[in-house]
């Protein structure tokens, strides 16, 4: 799919939300992208996990990773679809990412990690980390929404593609337009304020 098919899809299903939001990095935004909507239809996530899986058809990948939760489900379908192991970065008690619930990697294992939207990168950090002690050959990074400005997928230092890219606005509370109009703040989402996904 085109990049302006993937946005009428997106708008279709109702994962761009308009207003006043009050985002996990403390920012203020006029947009959200609520990628739960994608996976209400488990027919679209598998058409968007194609178009990742295929760019890696013969790069032997042997696992895939995903940070919790929509990395997770990205994960399952990739690694379905490629035919290969999916495992999950959680949140550790310490900080950061883990491997639990006996997922182990051996050295020199083709990796692919997967996560849904990309803002600051924060998200995506804490599993290269989580998997780094394992000694893995990290092939890509893969997301579904870049929201970064293409900023954030430098940081890597590994090739990271994303399906679709937004420029999406957002403000510092105190230069907030949308505040100085008086629109109600909602803050949508799970992660607490001043984390960043």
């Amino acid at each position: 799919m085109s990049s302006d098919e993937i946005l009428r899809l997106f708008q279709k299903l109702g994962v761009v939300a308009r207003g006043h939001f009050l985002l996990s990095s403390g920012r203020h935004s006029d947009e959200y992208w609520e990628k739960f909507r994608i996976f209400e239809y488990p027919h679209v996530t598998e058409q968007l996990c194609g178009q990742i899986a295929q760019r890696y058809r013969n790069w032997q990948v042997a696992v895939v990773v995903g940070p919790t939760t929509g990395g997770g489900l990205l994960a399952q379908e990739v690694g379905r679809q490629l035919g290969v192991r999916c495992m999950i970065a959680e949140p550790a008690a310490q900080g950061g990412r883990e491997l639990r619930r006996g997922f182990v990697l051996q050295p020199s294992e083709r990796v692919l990690v997967v996560d849904d939207v990309l803002t600051t990168g924060l998200s995506l950090r804490e599993t290269l980390q989580a998997i780094k002690v394992y000694q893995p050959e990290i092939v890509g990074i893969e997301v579904l929404i870049d929201r970064s400005q293409n900023r954030a997928r430098e940081q890597f230092g590994i090739p990271c593609h994303a399906l679709f890219s937004v420029a999406a606005r957002s403000y510092e509370p105190a230069d907030c337009p949308l505040c100085r109009a008086g629109l109600p703040l909602v803050k949508p989402g799970t992660r607490k304020v001043s984390e960043q996904s």
